[in-house]
């Protein structure tokens, strides 16, 4: 395990309490070097939505335990936010948790001409997916996809 995923695991770890004790999910946690900074990102989500307080309050108590456990090296910018409406699905958990839903795909190479489509993610097993999209269901393995987003409409 690289750096980077001990920090996000040990960060994720640190969190869960916190979000379990306000009733709040954790989407995702990632430690990323923008530039010359460094951040670490904690998405957050409730039933109705985040608001600005909730991250806020969330903020304020993992500062605390990143600050007592002392284990990022490098100096970094701590951000805890919404996911967004149409944030990308990176991790196993996320492609589960999001079994029909209707997503964005982006391919690598075009298939049968297309490298963008929305669709339905049908299923999701040992990095194989299985996505309905105009009533024809698409295999594809993870590895030719370059990006899935959760699909949002104005």
């Amino acid at each position: 395990m690289n750096s980077k995923d001990n920090y996000e695991e040990r960060t994720e770890k640190l969190l869960q309490p916190i979000t379990d004790a306000l009733n709040f999910k954790i989407v995702d946690v990632e430690y990323v070097k923008e530039g010359s900074d460094y951040y670490l990102r904690a998405y957050i989500d409730k039933e109705g939505g985040i608001t600005v307080d909730d991250c806020e309050k969330v903020s304020r108590k993992l500062e605390e335990e990143l600050d007592r456990e002392d284990f990022i090296a490098s100096a970094y910018i701590l951000e805890v936010s919404s996911p967004g409406l149409g944030r990308q699905l990176k991790k196993e958990k996320h492609f589960l948790s999001n079994i029909g839903e209707k997503v964005d795909v982006r391919l690598y190479k075009a298939l049968d001409g297309v490298k963008e489509f929305t669709g339905v993610l049908k299923s999701y097993e040992n990095g194989n997916f299985v996505f309905e999209c105009d009533g024809k269901d698409i295999p594809l393995e993870q590895a030719a996809i370059s990006k899935i987003n959760l699909h949002f409409e104005f």
